[in-house]
Formats: C-alpha cells, sequence, structure tokens
C-alpha cells in the first residue's frame, strides 16, 4: 500500500470518483453532486481558500484506490478559537484497518509539518460543508447534505488510539403535522403584535439583484459566530453560495422575519428545500447529464417528494425570546402543508444546543441520526 498526495486534476477526479464505486451498491447512500465536489476541491473555485490551505491524499494498494483524506487548515477558525488545529475530511476508505491507520497519519504528518498541535475531523473547508462521521443511523437514508459513511468507519476510529469526541450532531426527522401546533401559532401572533415583527416572503429579485442573498449570509454569520468550529463566510464565500445554491431554491420555501420598528431588518431566516435524496440516487455518479438534471428540477420545481430538508435556520439572539423562531416555523409548516409533504428532515444540529432542539418538542419528532467529530493531540 502507498500514499500519493494528489497533484494534478487527475489525481484529483479519481479523488472524488473513489466515493462512488465505494458507495455504488449502498441502498441508504446519496451520491453528492459531482460539480459541487470538485468546485469545492479545487482551489481556484472555492472562495474558502482565501482563509484555507488543503492537502489531499490517496491510499493506493494493487494498483486501485482503497482510499482518500483532505486535510485542511483554516487560518480564520484557527485564528478565532485560538487553536492550532488540522481538519480531516473527505475521509472514505476500504474496511482495512491499515489503509484508514496510514491515510490518518498522511494528514498527521502534513499538519505538523506546518506547527498544528491537534485534529480534529471530519469537517470541511467552512461551517457550509458537511461535518461530522455518522455513528448511528446507517439504516436511513442519507442527504446531500450531510455525512452518510458504512458503519466500520467510527470503528476504525476507536480502534486507532488516541482520538476521542470531540462534538456530536444529532439530525431530527419531523412530521409535517396536519395543523400548525396551537402554541407555534399563537406564539406567533402575539410576536406579531407586541412586537411589530412581521413575515417577509423573499422574491428572487430580492434575493439576487436587491442584496437579500448576502442579508441571509449576515444574519448567518452572526447567528452561528458561537457555534462549534465556525468561521465568518466571507462576502466572495456568500456570493458563491447564493449564485450555486440559493438562486435555484424555491421561494415559497424560503421565510424571512423583519422587525418593523427597525426600517424592517432582517432577524430571522429559514431556507428549506423539497428533499432530493431520491432524485440524486438516480444521477449517474452525482452527474447531472445527461438525465441527471431533469430528475434534480422535477424535485425542486414539483415537488414530487414526500419530505422536505430544512437547510438552515437562524434568528439573532436578541430576537429569540420574543418568538421570532415560531414565526419562522409558523410560516414554513404552512407551506409544507400546501405543498403535501408529509416529513421535514432538520439537518445536523449540535447536540448541546438545547435552544434549536426544543423547537422540536411541539410536533411529532425524533432523532434518527447522529454525527460525531473526533479529535486527537499531535
Amino acid at each position: 500500500m502507498e500514499i500519493k498526495s494528489v497533484k494534478t486534476r487527475k489525481d484529483l477526479e479519481t479523488f472524488i470518483q473513489f466515493r462512488y464505486d465505494l458507495y455504488k451498491n449502498d441502498p441508504y447512500d446519496v451520491p453528492y453532486l459531482h460539480f459541487d465536489e470538485m468546485n469545492t476541491l479545487r482551489h481556484d473555485r472555492n472562495a474558502s481558500f482565501e482563509d484555507c490551505e488543503a492537502g489531499y491524499f490517496l491510499a493506493w494498494q494493487d494498483g486501485k484506490v482503497v482510499g482518500r483524506i483532505a486535510a485542511i487548515i483554516n487560518r480564520k477558525a484557527n485564528e478565532r478559537w485560538q487553536k492550532k488545529i488540522v481538519r480531516f475530511g473527505w475521509f472514505d476508505f476500504i474496511d482495512d484497518l491499515k489503509v484508514s491507520k496510514a491515510l490518518i497519519q498522511a494528514v498527521e504528518d502534513w499538519g505538523r509539518q506546518r506547527g498544528m498541535t491537534q485534529m480534529v475531523g471530519p469537517m470541511g473547508f467552512a461551517d457550509t460543508d458537511r461535518e461530522g462521521m455518522l455513528v448511528e443511523g446507517f439504516d436511513t437514508i442519507g442527504t446531500m447534505y450531510a455525512h452518510y459513511n458504512y458503519s466500520y468507519y467510527p470503528e476504525h476510529i476507536e480502534q486507532m488510539g488516541g482520538f476521542r469526541k470531540d462534538n456530536d450532531y444529532v439530525q431530527c426527522m419531523v412530521k409535517v403535522p396536519e395543523q400548525v401546533p396551537e402554541k407555534i401559532s399563537r406564539i406567533a401572533r402575539m410576536t406579531e403584535q407586541r412586537f411589530h415583527l412581521h413575515v417577509h416572503k423573499l422574491t428572487r429579485h430580492e434575493l439576487l439583484k436587491e442584496g437579500f442573498g448576502r442579508e441571509v449570509f449576515r444574519l448567518l454569520n452572526a447567528t452561528y459566530k458561537d457555534l462549534y468550529g465556525f468561521a465568518q463566510l466571507s462576502d466572495k464565500k456568500v456570493d458563491q453560495l447564493v449564485d450555486q445554491y440559493i438562486k435555484i431554491a424555491d421561494m415559497n420555501l424560503i421565510c424571512t422575519v423583519v422587525d418593523g420598528n427597525d426600517n424592517n431588518k432582517m432577524v430571522g431566516f429559514g431556507i428549506t428545500f423539497p428533499s432530493l435524496s431520491a432524485a440524486m440516487k438516480k444521477t449517474h455518479n452525482g452527474r447531472l447529464f445527461p438525465l441527471g438534471w431533469w430528475h434534480l428540477i422535477d424535485a425542486i420545481k414539483w415537488h414530487h417528494a414526500d419530505t422536505v430538508d430544512m437547510l438552515l435556520i437562524g434568528v439573532l439572539p436578541e430576537y429569540r425570546s420574543r418568538g421570532a423562531n415560531a414565526m419562522i416555523f409558523n410560516c414554513l409548516v404552512q407551506q409544507y402543508q400546501r405543498y403535501g409533504f408529509k416529513w421535514a428532515q432538520a439537518m445536523p444540529q449540535m447536540e448541546t444546543n438545547t435552544h434549536v432542539l426544543s423547537n422540536w418538542q411541539y410536533f411529532d419528532s425524533h432523532i434518527n441520526k447522529r454525527l460525531r467529530c473526533y479529535k486527537k493531540d499531535l
């Protein structure tokens, strides 16, 4: 077995392709978009490289790839948290402990050479990338937005020694109710009357041409700033996110809350998408051509999925106690009912974020997945 650095465009294509080959027969895995993976990993396409550096490694055995891993240093995050951390991500491997150990060792060596004293992962370049290794929920279908992996992955980490739990995320599956829970609707009404907060449905023109897309991510920077490992998104990165993802959203599935006492300043948002899991499984290795694009458009525009993915929800801290969260859920649930969604899948949330997790107590919900970030001293 040999560990080789990714140096060429062909190497990078091999790096991306390995995961598709490893999971091609798994019924629960959802392929990631190929062009999204390429755009994220290329230095010349991902604005995160303003603040990051990275190295990619492939494990070769008997003439074929048997594993991959990325080593990432986010300088802005390290400065924010006063750490010297090298992240590992894009960590996939066959069920062979020699392979997984060798890949982890490659990241350790790469990080030490750059003065890092701790390794953490799986993590990406930014908080908008996938984080955590699946440790519970292997028998439920994955999503485009969160890691899915075989059950032997965490077993390998635990056998290596030196790793310990750093942070857990949980994913909740929420049954869409026939009526908005009474307490949610009552708080929403009281909030509007007492504090003059209002739901504002964005138009696509506002989102793309009037700067509201940037405003959403300005709020994300403010509301997520104290969360685990978070680093502020730059204007360039925000523009990329709006252009690549948000601009194709169904505007009825985006909800914002504005403060009528403060020139209708945006104080909260909820961004949701119809589940693309079934559509992505019909693509060829996550590629949109020749027919993959049709399945995605079918899911986004005609809502043939019975599940909606709740991607990002954020409310400024000073507005949480005023009921802005209830206004967002009141707005979104009514739209889910109109579209006929049966389930809402909440994306990974920190298990210690009790404020966010408490929102689900008013719904028929359950935790269906758990993901873990590990850390190790170097």
